[in-house]
């Protein structure tokens, strides 16, 4: 075969000869083939790619590798669901056991669950598709950040207020108010509905009243600080309030005298007046009641009436001994033995 590549077969003669076709002759003929195998490519890859549905090299790669974020993103929502489900468990106790232990007050709903305006990174937001479940999780993951560090506050109180155990057991209001000799007293009236001894008709009655002779000592029932003390022509007349703290309060009405003043420290067994008839009264007694993180309870279920009546005096005569200076002047104490 000659070198030279103008060299063409004569099939006639079978002879190379030196080929004659014009230039642009050539020119038509190579762009005609270079359309044709540009043609066929088209045609092979929409054959394969359009027709098949077959996917290309780069698209299938990102498909993998999409597909590998999409089985990590379902395994960190499956480990979210299982922190949330201890969280709220969590959350159910620290409300419904440890802070009501402590008469402590429920934490906001919207704190909890970490409802309102998100508080997160929104250049981190802005990078992540809108619907896409990346985003959701991200979202629900700073969610569960907020409610954990809630929970991580709520429980730095919960055992600052457990160190002061022994406080709460002297605090909670678990005496009788007086004396329980019962040759001093009897039970007036009931926690519950009762006619009423004023005005008529059936009314709910929020306390325990105990009648005695005027001037009976009447003790506070829990350590506690004074809250409030009020001297009233109506109502519950001559009354005193008695913040014990941890979600306690007692209130005592209807006194004839008040040994005590707002602010002042009291202890269990203190006495804190005596008895009367002032305000909306038919005779001399004490209005005794317990509120409870601001609901009124049945006092019943705090004291014991079968507390001997030494004990009972043993326990107001220490009190006497500890502070004598807040009692008072001109009045003693004692039970009527």
């Amino acid at each position: 075969m000659p070198d030279n590549p103008n060299m063409r077969i004569n099939p006639e003669t079978l002879l190379y000869e030196i080929s004659t076709e014009p230039p642009r002759r050539r020119l038509v003929r190579y762009s005609l083939i270079f359309l044709a195998s540009v043609a066929l490519a088209v045609l092979y890859f929409w054959f394969l790619f359009i027709f098949l549905g077959l996917d290309t090299p780069k698209a299938a790669l990102l498909k993998k590798t999409n597909a590998a974020w999409n089985a990590k993103v379902a395994v960190l929502s499956r480990d979210m669901d299982r922190c949330e489900e201890i969280l709220e468990d969590l959350e159910l106790r620290n409300s419904d056991v440890y802070r009501s232990i402590f008469g402590m007050s429920e934490i906001p709903r919207s704190a909890v669950t970490g409802a309102g305006e998100y508080e997160g990174d929104f250049d981190v937001l802005s990078e992540i598709g809108r619907n896409s479940r990346l985003r959701e999780n991200y979202i629900r993951l700073e969610e569960l950040k907020k409610r954990t560090y809630v929970q991580l506050k709520s429980f730095d109180e919960v055992e600052a207020l457990s160190k002061r155990a022994g406080d709460m057991a002297s605090s909670i209001p678990n005496i009788p108010p007086i004396d329980p000799n019962t040759r001093n007293y009897r039970i007036s009236s009931t926690f519950g509905v009762r006619t009423d001894p004023v005005y008529g008709g059936l009314r709910r009655h929020m306390g325990v009243d105990f009648a005695a002779k005027k001037g009976t000592p009447i003790y506070a029932t829990g350590d506690g600080v004074i809250e409030s003390v009020k001297f009233q022509f109506f109502g519950y007349g001559n009354m005193v309030v008695i913040d014990h703290g941890f979600g306690y309060q007692t209130m005592y009405a209807h006194m004839s005298e008040v040994f005590v003043t707002e602010g002042m420290q009291i202890k269990r067994g203190q006495c804190i007046g005596a008895i009367g008839r002032t305000g909306k009264s038919t005779g001399d007694h004490l209005h005794y009641e317990v509120i409870y993180r601001g609901n009124k309870v049945n006092p019943a279920n705090y004291y014991d009436l079968s507390v001997s009546k030494e004990e009972y005096a043993a326990m107001v005569q220490k009190r006497e001994e500890e502070s004598p200076a807040m009692l008072k002047s001109g009045f003693k104490a004692r039970t009527k033995r």
